[in-house]
């Protein structure tokens, strides 16, 4: 008769075991279903990509690493387009050898974020050198901006859990992308409409660039922002989608 009971507390602990895990996992499943970003303390910073948000907002990104071509078009179209908000991530290292520019993506009330210093993989650096490319970027975009940014996008987007820990650690949140125009590739201006019209969503944050090597990407602008207009999408930075609604981000294996 003891081995009996002994029997079944066993099996009655390994039940319990497995009713406490299925209701850890529906709580998972209910948790996702709400859209709520559940990326915690102990799993270190995210990198954020998008918001989850019922309006109907988004933010148009550009990264500028080289050239000094293709940016005054693109803002000549955001400014004669009426779009007030838009975020810029801007290497130095060109800032530096751009101040007037920057001065006037400034001026014309655009949101300024680090691009990092030399366009270079960090998930390649050592943490000192990923530090060091940080701390002088926010140096050299103090200086040129006259106010620290607070959101860096890395060069190519390359990022691994060291990077994302360093950037927390300097007061910076990583900001990726969810819908890619792929322009630099220079597709077409039609392909680079296509590839952002057709994927925009609410909460969404587009990587588009400005750099010499994006040709096509003033020329696609005009008809991105109509259409996307014509859907009923406001412009906003990145940083008012965050305030405005859930952060969904992506954690790094």
């Amino acid at each position: 008769m003891k081995f009996f009971w002994v029997f079944n507390g066993a099996k009655f602990k390994q039940y319990f075991v497995i009713l406490v895990a299925a209701i850890f996992a529906i709580g998972i499943a209910y948790a996702e279903k709400q859209n709520i970003a559940v990326f915690t303390i102990e799993a270190g910073p995210a990198a954020i990509y998008k918001v989850e948000t019922d309006q109907k907002k988004l933010a148009l990104t550009f990264d500028i690493s080289w050239g000094d071509q293709q940016v005054n078009p693109i803002l000549d179209i955001l400014e004669e387009k009426g779009v007030k908000r838009a975020t810029f991530f801007l290497s130095a290292e060109w800032s530096r050898e751009h101040p007037e520019i920057v001065k006037r993506i400034d001026k014309l009330g655009y949101e300024i974020g680090s691009h990092g210093y030399k366009h270079e993989n960090y998930s390649r650096l050592t943490e000192e050198e990923i530090t060091v490319q940080i701390k002088t970027a926010d140096r050299i975009l103090q200086e040129v901006v006259g106010k620290k940014p607070n959101l860096i996008r890395t060069p190519n987007g390359d990022i691994d859990k060291r990077v994302l820990r360093i950037a927390d650690e300097l007061k910076y949140t990583v900001i990726q992308w969810d819908t890619d125009s792929k322009d630099w590739l220079r597709p077409g201006v039609d392909q680079i409409v296509q590839n952002v019209v057709s994927k925009a969503h609410p909460g969404d944050i587009v990587l588009l660039h400005a750099s010499d090597s994006a040709t096509q990407t003033h020329l696609a602008l005009p008809s991105i922002i109509d259409q996307l207009r014509k859907k009923g999408y406001e412009f906003v930075s990145v940083t008012e989608l965050m305030t405005d609604a859930k952060v969904k981000a992506k954690s790094i294996d």
